[in-house]
């Protein structure tokens, strides 16, 4: 089914959740509200003819100098893929701007635990209902999420645990700690000639 098939399916089902729908460079994205977030991608996932049952990607995205007043600065995009009916669609949910959430896909999707975190830990995106929403790649005492647009470059100042990561470097250098699994000062065993 092409993609804006599913997307006018879409429309008609939810219609006060369907915002618009953009296709640039071939592919189509359908813009929604994210309230019903939930009810909508399972109705993807399990309506027979549509079988959207794999979570290709999620990921936020900072639209701080969108110029439509309709849409908010943050969106969580959702990128589905039918395995056995080879197509898919874009959805892409307006989370707000000052506190931006939506509800947790976990229970749809096991492997939306990681990338609702990684949004989190990168956008500042909550996921409601998520059962375990803290940091993935960034210490917990870091501050801010880097993939806004007003992140800095580079920070006034370092990472607070930056010191004590240092020090643990030098503790494990004295022990010979080597990341390669080589001792230090050690020659390596010659290779074995052919």
């Amino acid at each position: 089914m092409e993609s804006m098939a599913i997307a006018d399916r879409l429309r008609a089902e939810f219609p006060d959740e369907f915002l618009d729908t953009v296709t640039h460079q071939g592919q189509t994205a359908v813009i929604i509200r994210p309230g019903r977030i939930v009810a909508i991608l399972r109705w993807l996932r399990d309506t027979d003819d549509l079988r959207l049952n794999h979570l290709r990607s999620l990921c936020g995205v900072d639209n701080v100098r969108r110029k439509d007043p309709r849409l908010s600065r943050f969106e969580v995009v959702y990128n589905l893929y039918s395995i056995p009916l080879r197509h898919e669609i874009r959805i892409r949910a307006e989370v707000g701007d000052k506190e931006p959430a939506i509800d947790s896909v976990v229970g749809l999707w096991s492997g939306a635990n990681w990338l609702e975190r990684e949004t989190y830990d990168l956008m500042g995106i909550s996921f409601n209902g998520h059962p375990d929403l803290r940091r993935v790649l960034l210490p917990e005492d870091w501050k801010g999420h880097p993939l806004r647009k007003e992140y800095p470059l580079k920070g006034k100042e370092e990472w607070t645990g930056i010191t004590e990561l240092l020090e643990k470097i030098k503790e494990l250098d004295q022990h010979g700690f080597d990341p390669a699994g080589h001792a230090h000062g050690q020659n390596q065993p010659d290779e074995e000639e052919p």
